[in-house]
């Protein structure tokens, strides 16, 4: 059975501070309602490259302290700073992560080697697995079948995290490292994800529709195609509601319509206008008051 993470959304407050209670609630939602396997914390969701060190380390603590291992906790700890990575990889570690994720450096760009250095530089000194996290869409940069090959000469690099709409170098990958974790990144692409054998799949829109991800897990798995195409249908239509309104900010303002204080996104992303929370409120109506 495939495993549903939900990309950890953070509460904020109006001035941009981390929320506690509000953290604390979105966490509590996903292992109460949502029924997730576990909870990827410290992404591009959590709005994680807007935060410094300590505001990443808060993040990180809260959510293991308010799991206790009720789930699994993948901690993304990658940066284009790497002393930052590897500060925060020996701090998860620590705290009792067992398994950590990193963003491909960004930015600049890196060749191939210094990707190499950078991810088993973050290995050198603790004792964790890894999750690759490739987002090309994000840090423009693509790994190649071949150069996951190489990163995967690393014994503690288990898996990726692939979030990308190459279906071709999602097959090669898979069919090639038949024993490394792959987990699917895109929510609107699941469906042919899973098709292609993906171990899991990891998603924002999971804080409000990881019951209908994992329903789409099942449908696959038991050969019905007909069920799992209306239910990847279903879930498009919502994220393309989402996507139409602000994600963040609207499933953010879903999540307190279902009872969860997930207050705002931090500046520069912008605060909801009334617009968008009357346009969350209809769809609200739409898919989660029928």
């Amino acid at each position: 059975m495939g495993k549903i993470y939900s990309a950890l959304l953070v509460a904020y407050d109006e001035n941009g501070e981390i929320y506690e209670k509000g953290l604390r609630e979105i966490v509590r939602y996903n292992i109460d309602q949502n029924k997730v396997d576990g909870i990827y914390v410290g992404g591009s969701t959590g709005e994680n490259f807007m935060l410094d060190t300590s505001e990443k380390k808060r993040i990180f603590e809260i959510a293991y302290d308010e799991t206790k291992g009720a789930v699994d906790l993948i901690a993304q700890v990658g940066s284009v700073n790497l002393k930052e990575a590897k500060e925060l990889a020996k701090f998860v570690t620590e705290l009792g992560y067992k398994t950590i994720s990193a963003v491909t450096p960004f930015y600049y760009k890196f060749d191939f080697e210094e990707i190499k250095s950078y991810y088993n530089s973050i290995l050198e000194n603790v004792d964790t697995e890894m999750i690759l996290y490739s987002i090309p869409a994000l840090t423009g940069v693509s790994i190649s079948e071949d150069q996951f090959a190489e990163l995967f000469e690393n014994p503690k690099i288990v898996g990726i995290k692939f979030t990308a709409g190459d279906f071709y170098l999602l097959e090669r990958v898979r069919n090639r490292f038949p024993d490394k974790i792959i987990y699917s990144g895109f929510d609107e692409m699941l469906l042919p994800a899973v098709s292609l054998g993906v171990d899991g799949a990891i998603g924002s829109t999971f804080n409000v529709n990881a019951l209908k991800a994992r329903a789409t897990f099942e449908a696959v798995e038991k050969g019905d195609l007909v069920e799992a195409r209306k239910l990847q249908s279903e879930s498009n239509d919502l994220i393309t509601d989402l996507l139409s309104n602000g994600l963040y900010n609207t499933i953010k303002l879903l999540l307190a319509e279902l009872g969860v204080d997930a207050q705002y996104c931090r500046e520069p992303m912008k605060k909801p206008n009334d617009e968008q929370r009357a346009r969350t409120k209809e769809i609200y109506k739409k898919y989660f008051n029928q």
